[in-house]
């Protein structure tokens, strides 16, 4: 994982949310639909609900569609239901993927992110294949232009909150804790006025690979597509754009 890499697809991804914002409210109410179901209708008590709740607020997604969707996951409304799943593959250049899809098709699922692995030089593997490359990890970035976030502070505020590790990230800052953690580091920064750029629950490679020329544009556009894709929700790779 790359943090750079990161925001850079965090910025694209807001870029697009005007031209697409049916599908980026319906993605997000699939994400706030499971997060119920997983862990009860009360964010006090839920965090993959509050960030769920959070990201759709900062999409600009509207209250009552937030409500909504808690709703029809706690059963008072009348709706379809999702479910979690996890594809796992090969890119260009043997970069693996990991995609987290929200679904209520199983069948068309898998058939569509199949056709999209073997068009743009992918490959769909087996079960485990690359999921083990993966961890789940809280991120917060921090934008290294913003005159209010200094490298020491950030680095002794993340340390004192529990956080695992602060990496440069080129344009950004990335403090990387545990999941569990993700609350707490983000009140220690909240409390000292320190401003973040986003915040998530992830899933970072354990090691990168390196991807250039026609690899890295294939890889690209197929991440994209994906990406693209109304099931999908996430997709993790292990390239690294640095090299």
């Amino acid at each position: 994982m790359s943090g750079h890499s990161k925001w850079a697809t965090i910025k694209r991804h807001k870029g697009k949310i005007d031209e697409q914002r049916g599908k980026v409210f319906t993605k997000l109410g699939r994400e706030i639909f499971v997060a119920v179901r997983e862990g009860g209708a009360n964010p006090d008590g839920n965090i993959r609900l509050r960030i769920a709740i959070q990201k759709a607020r900062d999409a600009n997604m509207p209250m009552d569609h937030i409500q909504r969707s808690i709703a029809k996951a706690a059963g008072e409304l009348e709706g379809v239901n999702y479910e979690e799943l996890f594809y796992e593959g090969y890119g260009p250049g043997g970069v693996a993927i990991l995609v987290e899809i929200l679904t209520d098709n199983k069948k068309r699922s898998a058939a569509d992110i199949r056709f999209i692995f073997s068009r743009n030089g992918g490959s769909l593997g087996e079960a485990g294949c690359v999921n083990w490359l993966f961890d789940a990890k809280g991120l917060v970035l921090f934008d290294k232009e913003d005159p209010a976030v200094d490298e020491d502070t950030l680095t002794m505020i993340a340390l004192e909150a529990g956080a695992e590790d602060v990496r440069d990230e080129g344009d950004s800052w990335a403090v990387v804790t545990e999941p569990g953690s993700l609350e707490a580091v983000k009140a220690a920064f909240e409390a000292q006025g320190i401003p973040m750029v986003h915040n998530e629950m992830t899933r970072l490679p354990r090691n990168t690979v390196p991807v250039t020329g026609e690899d890295a544009e294939t890889l690209t556009r197929l991440i994209e597509l994906l990406e693209d894709n109304d099931d999908v929700q996430n997709v993790y790779a292990n390239n690294d754009p640095g090299e």
